[in-house]
């Protein structure tokens, strides 16, 4: 039985809460990589590479994740959310292995008032939310065997995210202004990454519970940014208070979906698998750094 799982960006957030997970899962050979080991835009590389270790399974975490930055670095975004995938995706079909690709919830517009289904008409209003769509585009082109989880708000004690950066405000501060007339799910990584986990192990035990497929994964509930902040203080029991303001006190270059949160029933009954609520996970997040 083969248990070789390819992980891609893997110095990500996600990435590397399956890095720390995969500890628990001996049964399973994880071969972690990022740009500096494998070049995912170069289909030479990842032909030769995907020969070599022979994957059963490739889950593809790397993105360009700078919002504001792809309104003016359309190439590369496009490069690694778009062209990338569709590169994993044929070297997937030529191997016979499955893909597990991430996407998000700005492949939406925001003009929704209820939680988007997956198969809702998309309509990004961003460079990166294009970019991704566009990966998206490009593996169903290519073959069926992928699963392609949509995300949003994804945090964990990694890399760049709105958590850490409160936090680092918050202790610096005694107030903050934030938004809160942007709705969504904030998602800890770490719950993400067990849920890819628990699909993996599940598709080598039975290939036939591999279902392709586009699904949401968030946590449960939602918030706006200005809520997610307070409950950040009050979690981290810093002493800053949260101002709430309108979206229009802070232009960004990109625009952002004024409602973003995403159905995932679909995963919750296609994979049996219990999502955490989103409060429930900040609070084992932020435990987990002290």
């Amino acid at each position: 039985m083969n248990s070789k799982i390819l992980v891609t960006g893997a110095n990500g957030q996600l990435g590397n809460e399956l890095r720390k997970l995969c500890k628990n899962f001996p049964g399973l050979e994880f071969i972690f990589t990022d740009v500096d080991m494998l070049d995912i835009t170069n289909p030479d590389a990842v032909s030769v590479f995907m020969e070599a270790s022979k994957p059963a399974i490739v889950v593809n975490c790397a993105a360009y994740t700078n919002v504001d930055g792809a309104e003016d670095d359309v190439k590369n975004a496009r490069k690694i959310n778009a062209l990338a995938p569709q590169v994993l995706a044929a070297a997937c079909a030529m191997q016979e292995a499955f893909l597990i690709h991430i996407s998000t919830d700005y492949v939406f517009d925001g003009n929704s008032t209820v939680p988007y289904l997956e198969d809702d008409s998309t309509n990004p209003i961003s460079v990166y939310g294009s970019s991704k769509l566009e990966g998206e585009e490009k593996i169903k082109s290519v073959f069926d065997d992928y699963v392609i989880i949509r995300t949003s708000w994804l945090y964990s004690e990694y890399g760049h995210n709105f958590m850490r950066k409160m936090i680092a405000i918050g202790n610096d501060n005694s107030e903050v202004q934030v938004v809160n007339d942007q709705f969504g799910s904030p998602t800890y990584a770490r719950d993400l990454a067990n849920c890819i986990i628990d699909m993996i192990i599940k598709s080598i035990l039975n290939p036939q519970a591999y279902l392709p497929g586009l699904y949401h994964y968030t946590n449960q509930g939602s918030c706006s940014w200005a809520e997610f902040a307070t409950e950040i203080f009050a979690l981290a029991e810093i002493d800053c208070k949260v101002i709430p303001v309108s979206s229009d006190k802070f232009p960004t270059k990109a625009k952002r979906p004024m409602y973003s949160v995403l159905n995932t029933t679909k995963l919750r009954d296609s994979f049996g698998i219990g999502i955490p609520n989103w409060r429930d996970s900040l609070k084992e997040c932020l435990s987990s750094k002290r």
